[in-house]
């Protein structure tokens, strides 16, 4: 199925990458397309980003102590 770009900024991008590697239009959309599937799929999950904030905050003990409420609402009271 043929690709309709309608944005004249996005076939100026198109145009100016196929030319910098010297290749068709399709081909440099081609290629752009492939590099962004990579990029993305590469790119870690929310899980593996939070995992070092989770790692450095394993060793301190839990509590177990439920949140006060009126304390934090107190801090941001203006005094």
């Amino acid at each position: 199925m043929p690709l309709n770009i309608r944005s004249e900024e996005v076939n100026r991008l198109a145009e100016k990458v196929a030319a910098l590697a010297r290749v068709s239009k399709t081909e440099a959309v081609r290629i752009a397309l492939v590099r962004e599937v990579e990029r993305l799929e590469a790119k870690p999950s929310l899980l593996e980003r939070m995992r070092p904030i989770q790692d450095a905050l394993e060793p301190y003990p839990k509590t177990d102590l439920a949140a006060d409420k009126a304390f934090y609402d107190s801090l941001y009271e203006d005094s």
